[in-house]
């Protein structure tokens, strides 16, 4: 995605709406000088690529994302990550690049991805090596 093209879906992204040219036309004014027409190119290339849907309205249509801000991005990891010949060292020179705050971030993720783990038995407790695990009903 382009400069502009980020510019714009930023703002439908942080809208979460859908939006005409117009409106995008009149936030984007505010940081720089740009004409209607290159917003609604835009808008149209963004729906080409698939990342708005639009819908008309008379003679003008409103557009609206297709995925989420944080879907692009996994997106753009996973597309980097898989041009990697050696995935294994790309994750880690990424990972060299975090943030404490970031490294935090993944941690998190990884819990969610994994889902709940097991719990953890006492400090002490073990399990009965010699013991046979309870299939339930034998």
């Amino acid at each position: 995605m382009g400069e502009l093209e980020d510019a714009v879906m930023t703002r439908v992204w942080k809208w979460n709406r859908p939006v005409t040219v117009r409106e995008v036309l009149e936030d984007l004014q505010q940081e720089r000088s740009i004409a209607y027409t290159t917003v609604m190119t835009v808008l149209d290339n963004l729906h080409q690529k698939g990342w708005v849907r639009r819908e008309a309205e008379g003679r003008a249509y409103r557009y609206e994302a297709v995925s989420t801000r944080a879907a692009y991005a996994a997106a753009l990891m996973n597309d980097a990550w898989s041009q990697s010949d050696n995935p294994a060292a790309a994750l880690v020179a990424f990972f060299g690049m975090m943030s404490d705050e970031q490294r935090q971030a993944l941690r998190d993720a990884v819990r969610i991805v994994q889902g709940p783990e097991t719990p953890e038995r006492p400090e002490g407790e073990e399990e009965n090596p010699g013991s046979v695990p309870d299939r339930g009903g034998r």
